[in-house]
């Protein structure tokens, strides 16, 4: 695999290119270049027939680049020459392509020995770059996992997200944390399994909760022997991997015996587990005999929006479903979107053996064999048409029609409320990304901040950030935490453009509040355009000529990383703290808005601090009010969340876990010989000495760290 050098841009050759017949894009009509200029068209052609003459017959992936660097398309190609050779030829079906045909200023080529290795790369690169005219996924958060340890005598149960390093068996993936904590609280009833950690079940020195409620056998302290325990874990396992039935047969024939032994509480707990297990079952939508692991995807469109539908099988049970809203140009037909959505979707996630889709794709083979080879294993790939499989693509299809349509209508209804809350504040158009900033603390401990943001698709969580204030902010000064927070939040958005951001002339002078008319559509009024891109990715820095930013197509929905509005809880005081550190970073010209506490703190009589007007309130049935409230709530419910968090932190940790040289067999050897950290604290340094397994030097450590003054 290797990089084909570039031509210079001086060495665009204005000669025809000679037709090739394989691996071109399928004859069009005529292009209506609506507003794709026609030279602009013209000098794109040349720009690709240029790369055209220099690339070979092979397959390989290509990058379409704009002036400012930016990609904004990536494909693969089973020959290289004869795809490009088509773009140079102005062959389009939409006046996407089109455009992006015009935009293009720069390629760049990737040759691979197979288009199957063509075909990996390319769903890489396009979740790496996200480039504007592929496909995207939306929502690429991973999946969790079921994990059952093997690195460990007495194996653990644990949810897991992420690579898989820790050595154990993974069951998965779910469709959700909820369906993963549901699963293992019934398996922790049916098969007594910990949960803990390894270091937690090292320092026990008596049973926890978790045995007393029975869902725990307690292998910690000695409750089960280790035989024993581990012939509990492989009975889960068993369970997990699809043999249920056979566990469920021994469970009940011991049931069956300890009944006619008369051991009625024994028999009562295998009947407690037997009835966790049937819960887990019980708890599937839908459930089928004949597809043993397979995903089932499914495809609707609605309005020029798509929604993909996965549904999870493993060991012959439903483990959930996901629905996706993938970014596609409404051009582009159902079975174009599933295709891209399929390879993208196993870029970083092992196939399942079964892959059915709801429509026939083209390179369905090419598909399977690019998920074989990144499996390991033989993976099938198919569109049935008859049979039990049909029945599961149309379950799935439904529930994709029906998500899709309550995306649409949550749609409507969230982008009337940003035009309400645009109205309400005078802005001079609806705003796109609203964040809101609240601070939690007691007595100036812990303290946290927390940014929530909100946009089209409602509370957008993915962008939600904490910010653990630090101990330089006086204890209580809630400004000087506002201040740090926006300031943490400015710095690093302008330090991810690779630009500094513009700043106010005059920091002290009152910003505008509302947007510019002439400002880019969508990324706010700034004269830079900032958006969220991976590591490597190139920046948008595109000029329009005249010192500022291209404007973005206005259909152009990627969601900004500046926001339109910035919202604080807070009154005057907060207010000014946020105004000026913001015009110091370059957000001067970002509405900001302050929500003081209503009279008797009583809600609808909040007050609402803006650049340029006096402190006013809204309406008390103003949707917009409504929605502001729900706004601050929702930014206080997350500070205070976050708070709690860090604050029981700190209330768990151990006061030995500060200590160098301790380990956890050297603490749990000290809490077994005193019992409790308090008498460690009291202890004298020759009663450490005597601790088992405790040496002078630890001793010592530990008698100078509780008695350091």
């Amino acid at each position: 695999m290797g990089l084909m050098n570039r031509p210079p841009n001086d060495d665009l050759p204005q000669t025809e290119i000679e037709p090739e017949v394989e691996d071109t894009l399928p004859a069009a009509p005529a292009l209506d270049l609506g507003e794709t200029a026609p030279g602009a068209l013209k000098h794109g052609i040349e720009v690709i027939a240029g790369f055209a003459k220099h690339l070979p017959n092979k397959p390989g992936v290509y990058r379409m680049f704009d002036r400012a660097g930016e990609v904004l398309y990536v494909g693969k190609a089973k020959s290289l020459k004869n795809r490009v050779t088509a773009y140079a030829r102005g062959m389009a079906h939409t006046n996407a392509v089109a455009r992006m045909i015009a935009e293009t200023a720069n390629m760049e080529f990737v040759t691979t020995g197979t288009e199957t290795e063509a075909l990996l790369l390319e769903s890489n690169l396009i979740k790496q770059l996200r480039p504007r005219y592929n496909v995207l996924l939306r929502d690429d958060k991973s999946f969790p996992y079921i994990l059952l340890t093997g690195d460990h005598e007495a194996p653990q149960i644990a949810k897991h997200r992420g690579s898989r390093q820790r050595k154990g068996d993974y069951f998965g993936p779910f469709a959700s944390v909820w369906a993963v904590e549901r699963t293992i609280d019934a398996l922790q009833k049916a098969f007594l399994l910990r949960s803990c950690t390894d270091s937690f079940y090292e320092n026990r020195t008596r049973p926890c909760l978790l045995f007393q409620i029975k869902r725990c056998s307690g292998p910690c302290t000695g409750e089960i022997t280790i035989p024993d325990y581990q012939a509990l874990a492989s009975q889960a396992r068993d369970f997990l991997s699809g043999r249920s039935s056979n566990v469920k047969q021994l469970l009940s024939a011991r049931m069956q015996e300890a009944a006619e032994e008369l051991e009625f509480e024994k028999a009562a707990r295998y009947r407690d587990r037997l009835a966790a297990l049937s819960a887990v079952q019980a708890g599937q939508d839908i459930n089928t005999q004949g597809v043993e692991e397979a995903d089932v995807f499914a495809i609707d469109e609605q309005a020029g929006q798509f929604c993909v539908e996965i549904f999870f099988f493993r060991n012959k049970q439903n483990w959930g479903n996901r629905a996706l809203f993938p970014r596609a140009d409404r051009s582009l037909t159902p079975a174009e979107v599933l295709a891209s959505v399929v390879t993208q979707f196993y870029d970083d996630k092992p196939p399942p053996r079964l892959v059915l889709l709801s429509h026939p794709v083209e390179e369905i083979e090419l598909i399977a064999e690019a998920l074989s080879a990144r499996a390991g294993r033989k993976v099938e790939v198919a569109n049935p048409k008859r049979g039990e499989r049909v029945d599961l693509i149309e379950h799935a299809r439904k529930n994709a029609r029906e998500a899709l349509s309550r995306k649409l209508a949550d749609n409507a209804g969230q982008t009337s409320l940003l035009a309400a809350l645009g109205a309400a504040f005078g802005l001079a158009k609806p705003p796109r990304r609203v964040e809101v900033y609240d601070n939690s603390h007691i007595m100036g401990t812990n303290a946290v901040g927390g940014m929530v943001v909100a946009g089209r698709d409602g509370f957008m969580k993915s962008h939600y950030r904490t910010f653990n204030i630090s101990t330089d902010t006086i204890a209580g000064d809630d400004f000087g935490m506002m201040r740090e927070v926006l300031q943490r939040r400015f710095a690093r958005l302008a330090k991810e453009a690779g630009v500094s951001l513009p700043s106010s002339p005059h920091p002290e002078e009152p910003a505008q509040a509302a947007v510019s008319k002439d400002a880019p559509e969508g990324d706010g009024a700034s004269a830079t355009i900032l958006r969220d891109a991976p590591d490597g990715a190139p920046q948008d820095k595109g000029s329009d000529g005249m010192g500022g930013v291209a404007p973005r197509d206005e259909d152009d929905d990627a969601f900004p990383s500046r926001p339109d509005l910035v919202i604080v809880d807070g009154g005057k005081g907060q207010f000014e703290a946020a105004r000026r550190i913001m015009a110091e970073l370059g957000g001067g010209d970002i509405p900001l808005v302050a929500i003081a506490k209503g009279e008797d703190r009583n809600a609808m009589r909040e007050t609402f601090h803006m650049v340029g007007r006096e402190p006013f309130k809204l309406q008390p049935r103003d949707p917009a009010l409504y929605f502001i409230q729900r706004l601050r709530d929702e930014a206080h419910r997350f500070a205070i969340g976050t708070h709690r968090a860090r604050r029981k932190k700190d209330t768990m940790t151990n006061p030995l876990d500060e200590i160098p040289g301790i380990g956890p067999s050297r603490k749990r050897a000290l809490l077994l010989h005193f019992g409790t950290v308090k008498a460690i604290k009291r202890a004298k340094l020759d009663d450490l000495m005597r601790t088992p397994g405790v040496n002078a030097a630890t001793a010592k450590a530990v008698h100078d760290h509780f008695h350091e003054h």
